[in-house]
């Protein structure tokens, strides 16, 4: 038999700061592990994307200085205003 049961979020955490000092370091241990190969997935995705929208507009990524790709990030950020192209 398995049994579930729900707890908002202020019970989690109620219920991790009575734990002892290392149960909770074993916690944030996990919890960031798991954070990390989900972010770093995104993060892939997110340069496949920058690039794809670099080479539409004429670009490339990997010869912008860091200046040039500030601008460009922001010019995206802010597509309400006229982009610097």
């Amino acid at each position: 038999m398995n049994l579930t049961i729900e707890l908002t979020t202020e019970q989690v955490i109620d219920v991790i700061q009575q734990m002892p000092p290392q149960e909770k370091r074993t916690i944030l241990i996990a919890l960031a592990e798991k954070a990390s190969v989900g972010h770093e997935e995104r993060m892939k995705y997110a340069e496949s994307q920058v690039r794809r929208l670099c080479a539409s507009r004429g670009l490339n990524w990997d010869t912008m200085t860091e200046t040039e790709r500030e601008n460009f990030i922001d010019d995206l950020v802010h597509e309400d205003r006229e982009c610097n192209q």
